[in-house]
């Protein structure tokens, strides 16, 4: 047995999906110790957006630590801090005239929701925040109960309070939907219902655990009105497909909304190099008090100098064009397999993508046949069914077209075997 049989958690989860022993990495390959290579439609569940051992990143933290720069500073001020603001402010913020705040903490997303949730309801005075069916926010206790997934749930030990669900924009039900947001209107605008507006409506414009599952615009317009009707806050979760994901920087760019709190994380730190940070509009800024929502590790300069590395990236619109170009070639690539019902549905936006193969067995199955072919890619949504295509923004078109075809060549296997 290995260390890691004979000391790690049973709670280890992606050990068991890729088992083996990883040692090198570099863009969209890893390299276990046997010398066999993977291409890597997983990307760190969406951490990697630049690749592993991006090298402008590894040697903008290189030369950061040969010059003895300062590696932990709580939220004190360091040279390296004050260039990833300045960089996030006139390349992300100041372009879409964006005012907010940015509040760094624990840099894990989890941390980045309650943050979140605790400002919304100090500012609101209210207890309690809507989400949505499918959702994923985190594993701590607050995000927990945010999130809809009753695996995660069930092991929280306690009652997880004062959030509650409803409907996701539906893709086969868009009134549905749409109704559901209005009926919550009418409930709050009745003095005699008994339901209060909510503190704040915490949402993912793209559920990417949830199944890739994609609000419209419409929806997300909806509902920013009725967050704003009740002066509840709305935060938008764009901690596994912001950063450039879909396209563009933030999800919700061409949405036509302007969220009150976004939560960031996974590619916020540039290398895989942990951080996690929310902006936060100066309106409900001035609502904290100094010291009121710490945490450790919220100076991770190593994280600042990757991560202002990071945005260079989005100085031009090379990157996302090409990312626009990639999504469509997976689109191409993957479609037939729609037409000979090897697949139930593909749907994503910019670089994510979920193929639903109808049944979790199946798609288990052919992440198996994929990891044993040489591709690494995960399975997401209801009862994991559906297999969730997150390649580094980064990866060279051969890599991508390498790793579709052991896809391909993975699900019709699967499927020829259960026929």
């Amino acid at each position: 047995m290995s260390i890691f049989e004979q000391r790690e958690s049973n709670i280890r989860a992606y050990a068991r999906t890729y088992p083996t022993v990883f040692v090198t990495a570099k863009n969209a390959r890893q390299v276990d110790e046997d010398g066999k290579e993977y291409i890597d439609f997983f990307a760190g569940a969406g951490v990697l957006n630049f690749g592993h051992n991006n090298p402008r990143m590894k040697q903008a933290m290189i030369d950061y630590l040969q010059k003895d720069g300062v590696l932990h500073s709580l939220d004190m001020k360091t040279q390296a801090k004050a260039h990833f603001m300045q960089k996030f402010t006139d390349v992300i913020l100041e372009p879409r005239n964006m005012p907010h705040c940015m509040q760094f903490m624990g840099p894990t997303g989890t941390n980045a929701v309650e943050a979140a949730m605790k400002l919304a309801r100090k500012a609101t005075g209210r207890h309690d925040i809507v989400a949505f069916s499918q959702g994923f926010h985190g594993m701590t206790l607050g995000a927990l109960a945010a999130t809809a997934n009753d695996y995660f749930r069930q092991a929280s030990g306690v009652p997880l309070l004062h959030v509650s669900h409803e409907l996701f924009d539906q893709e086969h039900d868009k009134e549905a939907a749409l109704n559901a947001l209005e009926t919550l209107a009418s409930q709050y605008r009745d003095p005699a219902s008994g339901i209060k507006p909510p503190a704040a409506f915490m949402v993912e414009t793209i559920q990417a655990e949830g199944g890739v599952n994609i609000a419209s615009a419409q929806w997300m317009q909806a509902l920013e009105k009725l967050a704003k009707e009740f002066c509840s806050v709305l935060i938008v979760d764009d901690i596994q497909v912001g950063c450039g994901r879909t396209g563009s920087y933030f999800s919700f760019d061409d949405m036509g909304i302007n969220p009150d709190i976004i939560t960031l994380a996974k590619g916020i730190g540039g290398a895989g190099t942990p951080m996690a940070m929310n902006l936060v509009h100066p309106d409900l800024d001035k609502h904290w008090s100094p010291g009121e929502h710490t945490g450790t590790f919220r100076g991770q300069n190593l994280s600042f100098v990757a991560g202002a590395e990071a945005l260079s990236y989005f100085e031009d619109d090379k990157l996302m064009s090409e990312v626009t170009i990639k999504a469509e070639q997976v689109r191409h690539a993957l479609e037939p397999l729609l037409t000979e019902n090897s697949a139930k549905a593909l749907r994503g936006k910019g670089f994510i993508l979920g193929l639903d193969m109808g049944s979790g067995e199946v798609a288990a199955k052919v992440v198996q046949r994929c990891f044993k072919k040489g591709l690494m890619i995960g399975a997401c949504g209801k009862g994991g069914r559906v297999l969730k295509i997150i390649p580094p923004l980064t990866i060279p078109e051969a890599d991508l077209m390498e790793g579709l075809d052991i896809l391909k060549s993975a699900v019709r296997f699967v499927m020829e075997e259960a026929a």
